[in-house]
Formats: structure tokens, sequence, C-alpha cells
């Protein structure tokens, strides 16, 4: 009885270590918030890469990215609105499998998690309301700048103030800039233009360099990540993010400038 016994813990023990291992063989060695799903995060305070919409799902350019990396992927695309100053940390811990956020690729944040290859290509702008003398950052000096919390905008304003004032989005920041509040808001060139074809009384000034935007996965899923990178390669081979970028920004930032 006791070898008896012995022999069904045994096969119990086989059977349980076989079915971990294939469950991670059916998902190419990918760790999942949730099996059969790509849980991924934006802010949904973004416009146009990700906007809330009346019924609480987000749409945009990020959206559409995290929708056709999930169909690469073979995976149900799972969506999370999340304060863009916390997505990183959610990637890090686990909370989410990703981050389709228009994240840019910075030294730090690499140390909390891994980015994949660019998605598309951007940059910061300074704006400021139409009656203003600003055009440099020079011309920012010791004068108010907003940005939104958690963006890389706040290290280009440290350059020029200690007068920073932060909100949970980009686009709140220039409406408040666009009634008149602040001296200026630093964010991305294409936000900027948003706000200005959606009616903000602001203006653009100098261009403060080139960003790369990835996807940002933790740092112990590399397998996630190396797959993350196969269908973004793809995407780009195929036109499709060329198309989600006509779609949403009326040209094609999907394209590395450099080698243009």
């Amino acid at each position: 009885m006791k070898h008896f016994g012995k022999g069904i813990i045994l096969f119990l023990l086989i059977f349980v270590l076989a079915a971990c291992g294939s469950k991670e063989a059916g998902t190419g060695g990918m760790k999942l918030v949730d099996e059969g799903k790509f849980t991924y995060a934006s802010s949904g305070e973004f416009n146009p890469f990700s906007v809330t919409n009346d019924d609480g799902t987000m749409s945009g350019f990020d959206i559409d990215v995290g929708e056709a990396v999930a169909k690469e992927l073979g995976l149900e695309p799972v969506q999370h609105k999340f304060k863009f100053g916390g997505i990183v940390e959610g990637v890090k811990s686990g909370r989410f499998d990703a981050a389709v956020a228009s994240h840019t690729i910075t030294e730090e944040r690499l140390e909390a998690v891994n980015f994949s290859i660019p998605y598309y290509y951007s940059g910061p702008q300074i704006y400021v309301r139409p009656d203003s003398s600003v055009e440099t950052l020079d011309d920012l000096k010791g004068l108010e700048i907003a940005v939104a919390k958690g963006t890389t905008y706040a290290t280009d304003a440290e350059k020029a103030t200690d007068n920073i004032k932060y909100y949970d989005s980009d686009v709140v920041a220039l409406e408040a800039l666009s009634k008149g509040k602040h001296d200026a808001v630093i964010t991305d060139f294409i936000t900027g233009k948003e706000a200005i074809g959606a009616g903000m009384n602001i203006e653009g000034k100098e261009l403060l360099g080139r960003s790369d935007q990835a996807i940002a996965v933790a740092k112990e899923n590399t397998a996630l990540l190396e797959q993350i990178n196969k269908a973004l390669e793809k995407l780009h081979e195929d036109g499709t993010l060329t198309e989600i970028s006509k779609k949403y920004i009326g040209e094609d930032i999907t394209v590395n400038p450099e080698k243009e």
C-alpha cells in the first residue's frame, strides 16, 4: 500500500508539472496577467494617442497599436485606463503585461522596465499663448512651466526654471495655459498640434529634440518582449503602423527620421 500511495503521488506530481509546462509552451514562454490575453495600460488622457470614450473604453493611436500587437500575438486585447505617472510601476509590479502609452525610452525608465523597438517618433515642444514673447527654452528662465506628471517634459522644464506645475494630463495642462494660467507648457508636438486644432488659444514655439516612443514590458518578461518586437516589426513592414498613424495624426510618424 505504501508503494501504491507513493506511485499515485508521483503520478500526480508529474501530471501537475506537465500541465504547467504545457501552459508555458502555449504562450511561448510569455508571462501573462491572464492566460490568452494581452493586458495593456494607457492613460486615456493623451489625445490623439489615447482618449476616453463615453462608455469608458479608450480609443486612439496607442489603443489601435495595442490591439494590432495583441492580434499578432494571437491574444485577446484587454485595455486598462491608468494614470500615466503610475503605468511604468504597474508594468514593473505585474499589474499589466505591457504599457502602450506613448512612453519615451529613457535611462531612468530602463532601470524599471524594458522597452520594445520604437513604434513611433516624436519630440517635445514649447507652447505659449499668442501674446507671449517666449520663443526658446532660454526665454523661459525663471518663468512658470506646466507639464504632465510622470512625463519626460519636466526634465526639459528644469533646464529653465524651478517653477514647475504638474497636471494629470498634457491636455489639461494645455487647457489651463489657453485659459491664462502659467507661462508655457512643454508637451509632445503632436498633442499640441491637436490642441490647436481643437480651438485652444495657444501656439507652438521651439522644438526641444526628438524622442523614441516604445512599449514597456517587465524586466523578467523577456519572452513577451521578444514577441512584441516581432509583432512591431511585422506591423512596420506591412504598413499597419503607417495606416494607424495617418488615421489619427494625418501623417506617418512611425518612420525613424534618421533613416529617411
